[in-house]
């Protein structure tokens, strides 16, 4: 289903302050890289439903184990940043497109070396 043009915006709110959050607050050296690639509003804008992509060392379901643990610090900041009517709950999940284009891409060159 289509995103309201207030989902969509919210959304990029959301994810630009979470970006900054999670650079600021989670990111070092031993967490690799953590990227918020996506937020989705529910209709109601009370539920952020917030995906991230984890590259690096670190075991990916660590990673998000320890950022869903510090949920409630993250809507606390967001709210204290944002003028929103909700602060909405936070549902993080693990984005897996990159390394799902990743074998695609390892496949599509397989069939170009076997074509040859």
């Amino acid at each position: 289903m289509e995103e309201s043009r207030r989902q969509k915006k919210v959304s990029h709110l959301i994810k630009e302050e979470l970006s900054r959050l999670v650079i600021q607050s989670f990111q070092d050296s031993a967490s690799g890289l953590i990227t918020i690639t996506r937020v989705s509003m529910s209709k109601d804008l009370r539920s952020a439903y917030v995906f991230l992509s984890v590259l690096g060392h670190s075991p990916k379901q660590e990673i998000l184990d320890f950022i869903n643990q510090r949920k409630g610090f993250l809507r606390k900041a967001i709210a204290s940043r944002t003028k929103l009517k909700y602060n909405p709950m936070l549902f993080f999940s693990l984005d897996d497109s990159f390394e799902q284009d990743k074998r695609i891409q390892e496949v599509i060159e397989k069939i170009k070396k076997n074509e040859k």
